[in-house]
């Protein structure tokens, strides 16, 4: 039986879909998150970090590397398969919500479409 998770809040949604490619330091994440939601999810620094430690410890991302960048720590995190699988069920849940919404408009219009006027 496959583990079903709860419905994501969008950051979290393009968080995990930023990492989906490939490892990202945090700033790059944020930039694919924005890049993928169309700037529609503009994460703060604060709003990131506080995410990523959270999905570190849902065990839905990990630290990839960490290196000294400048004098700073940079940590570069990466998508686990719990983090993927969540990831494709979110998606497959939106999709379904989009069905919804699609198979009542194309019904709506030829319910009008075939109406008789009186």
């Amino acid at each position: 039986m496959t583990k079903s998770f709860a419905a994501m809040r969008e950051p979290t949604y393009f968080i995990l879909a930023a990492l989906q490619g490939e490892p990202l330091h945090g700033y790059a994440i944020v930039k694919r998150a924005q890049e993928l939601s169309g700037g529609r999810v503009r994460l703060t620094t604060g709003t990131l970090y506080a995410a990523l430690d959270r999905l570190t410890g849902e065990e839905m991302v990990r630290v990839a590397e960490e290196a000294v960048v400048n004098g700073r720590a940079r940590r570069t995190y990466e998508l686990t398969e719990h983090g993927l699988a969540a990831l494709h069920e979110e998606a497959a849940r939106m999709a379904a919500a989009v069905r919804v919404v699609r198979d009542r408009s194309v019904g709506a219009r030829v319910a009008t479409a075939w109406t008789v006027p009186a």
